[in-house]
């Protein structure tokens, strides 16, 4: 099946998932991590990518991104592993590629997904059973947007900063929202439109990508076609 091309829509938050080579992990330990998110903060300055959401995983990574141009994602994210590939090799002294293959990203109606899609990241090292809170998995952008710490990836999206008039109440107001669990309706949402290719939002935000993108961003209805009366 041929690979249906690239969505870009202008400012209009993508969630991206890049894969570790069969599953694989591609972070070690902290220092792995840091250097990770060094090279990302550099990349996504340089290329116009804002990230709103992160979550840094053993075998993979989540970002929840906005693109000032069609290049922004795609060359932040080639410059990223040309230069974290390159580190990692040599230091664990290993060869070859480190993804599995391309990466996977879909356009979110920010108006209806954008905290979906937040807390579907943040909340993966809990769903994995890797700690309790997210607030205690220091590889994610939780801290930035929940509590009160400083993080130099996260640039907040305009509906989060819709949430308070300062920095103080837009994180009361998501912790708030980052308690109540993801149900099993919104968890196969945002899996199936990013591992499958479809626009994340309601029916009218998937017309409008359709129009500016001329490629198909939902799913056909199930079934045969009715026959023509002809």
């Amino acid at each position: 099946m041929a690979r249906l091309p690239r969505y870009f829509a202008e400012n209009v938050p993508q969630h991206v998932i890049l894969r570790g080579n069969n599953r694989e992990a591609i972070f070690a330990n902290d220092e792995d991590c840091h250097f990770f998110k060094e090279v990302l903060v550099d990349a996504a300055k340089r290329y116009g990518l804002s990230i709103h959401a992160y979550v840094l995983m053993t075998n993979h990574i989540h970002l929840l991104a906005s693109p000032e141009t069609a290049e922004s994602l795609p060359k932040t994210l080639q410059s990223l592993g040309r230069r974290y590939v390159q580190y990692f090799n040599y230091r664990y002294k290993r060869t070859g590629t480190l993804w599995e293959g391309r990466y996977r990203a879909t356009v979110v109606e920010a108006e209806t997904y954008l905290f979906e899609c937040m807390r579907y990241i943040e909340l993966n090292p809990v769903r994995a059973g890797m700690v309790a809170h997210p607030k205690d998995f220091p590889w994610s952008s939780y801290r930035a947007n929940a509590e009160e710490e400083a993080d130099v990836l996260v640039t907040p999206h305009l509906e989060y900063r819709r949430l308070g008039a300062n920095a103080s109440e837009r994180q009361i107001a998501y912790r708030i929202l980052a308690k109540e669990p993801l149900d099993a309706e919104q968890l196969t949402a945002v899996r199936e439109s990013t591992n499958k290719g479809w626009a994340l939002g309601g029916g009218r935000f998937q017309e409008k990508i359709e129009r500016l993108t001329q490629r198909r961003a939902a799913p056909l209805p199930k079934g045969r076609p009715k026959k023509s009366d002809d």
